[in-house]
């Protein structure tokens, strides 16, 4: 597919394998909709299974990344977009997480693009360039690395709007920062700046704002050149499913086929160019992964 595109609320563009995904509401500072959320899904979706795409930057237009959820709406009752005629219980998640109405009346939206985020085989960075609060710090969680502006601020300050978080966070912030502060900040909802996040571990490093994405695209490009595009897809993988398994028997379940299979692909070609002293030339593609992935399904 092309993706020198412009999308309503989003803007994608394919650069030496580096897709950048650009938050596209500048006006809005990129504050988030129904609509901006079914776009980053479908491009998430497309960008794990489309072989041309190597790792993904996600950023915003503008001096912001994302103000959270554009409470004004966009003409719902609802302003996150949900059914309130319908009353959904946990045994209702349970059996019904697919069902169409429950997916778009029910489902909380920044959740849907973060576990789209959890599942694409490809490398994930943010590159924080402004201001992220609610879901604008949330949707940042899954990334694999998290690069911010200095002139970046963030909160989660869904308590002080009378919600919870979303997006996955409660799963997420906790594993990212440590429970303590990820309670503290949800429940405080203060806003806090650039260097607090670095402090904390919510980000990896800070940049200059004009250096931010030539930055996030070096990163980018240390997890995909000379990468075997199997190999970085079943690691990112294993690292964030094997965690929050019971017991390390599962991690050396799925470790042990990650071996056995890539050592015959395209661990034969990385062992020989290892030994000849040169660059491999991997052939395998990430749309054609081995027959146990995904494992968790």
């Amino acid at each position: 597919m092309s993706w020198h595109t412009t999308w309503r609320d989003i803007e994608c563009q394919l650069v030496e394998g580096i897709l950048t995904v650009k938050l596209n509401r500048a006006a809005r500072m990129n504050a988030f909709t129904v609509n901006m959320a079914e776009e980053l899904i479908q491009t998430f979706q497309q960008a794990s299974e489309d072989d041309a795409v190597k790792a993904v930057v996600i950023t915003g237009d503008g001096k912001a990344f994302c103000a959270g959820m554009d409470l004004e709406g966009e003409g719902q009752a609802n302003v996150f977009g949900l059914d309130e005629s319908l009353q959904p219980t946990l045994q209702d998640m349970n059996e019904r997480i697919d069902d169409p109405i429950f997916v778009k009346g029910v489902r909380d939206t920044g959740g849907r693009v973060v576990l789209a985020m959890f599942d694409c085989k490809k490398p994930l960075i943010a590159a924080i360039n402004g201001v992220a609060v609610g879901v604008g710090a949330t949707l940042t969680l899954p990334c694999d690395v998290r690069l911010a502006s200095t002139r970046s601020r963030f909160g989660f300050v869904f308590g002080k709007i009378g919600i919870v978080p979303d997006a996955c966070a409660s799963w997420f912030l906790p594993r990212v920062v440590g429970l303590p502060k990820a309670l503290e900040w949800t429940l405080s909802g203060e806003i806090f700046d650039a260097q607090v996040a670095l402090q904390a571990g919510l980000v990896s490093r800070l940049c200059e704002p004009d250096q931010l994405l030539a930055e996030a695209s070096k990163v980018a490009a240390s997890f995909t050149t000379a990468r075997s595009p199997v190999s970085v897809a079943l690691i990112r993988q294993m690292m964030y499913r094997n965690a929050a398994a019971d017991h390390p028997m599962q991690a050396h379940k799925v470790e042990s086929l990650g071996i056995f299979y890539t050592s015959m692909s395209d661990g034969k070609e990385g062992v020989k160019a290892f030994l000849e002293k040169r660059n491999p030339n991997y052939q395998t593609l990430a749309s054609d992964m081995p027959n146990f992935y995904p494992w968790w399904d």
